[in-house]
């Protein structure tokens, strides 16, 4: 199975070094790490049309957490493209989006949806 894993390079809650040495455990051939610049949130949520934070890669998921950054390449600007093209790599066609209460696909109910209004029988 194949492997993208994204860490954040000051994120307080998954260390990435620690992150990384769980990716390089994974038992696919097809392993993909990638450390964002900032913290937990900005790193993820950071979108390529901001060009805020960059990123770092580097193909050889083996050894320590400190060789591969030492190895790896700095890429400006957000990683969601780069995650675009290997998403886009390993996916079939690309089909049109669904509109919402076409034929054939349920209406949703406005937030916050018709199940906080139904009660259980206990």
């Amino acid at each position: 199975m194949p492997v993208y894993a994204i860490a954040c390079e000051t994120d307080h809650i998954a260390a990435w070094k620690d992150s990384f040495r769980g990716v390089a455990q994974m038992g696919s051939r097809d392993k993909s790490f990638v450390l964002s610049e900032s913290g937990h949130i900005a790193g993820i949520v950071n979108p390529p049309s901001k060009k805020k934070y960059g990123h770092y890669t580097n193909p050889d998921v083996t050894g320590t957490p400190e060789d591969w950054l030492a190895a790896a390449q700095y890429n400006e600007g957000s990683w969601w493209p780069r995650w675009e093209s290997w998403l886009a790599s390993r996916s079939g066609k690309q089909v049109p989006a669904r509109v919402p209460g076409e034929a054939g696909y349920e209406v949703l109910a406005p937030a916050p949806g018709t199940y906080v209004l139904e009660r259980t029988i206990a």
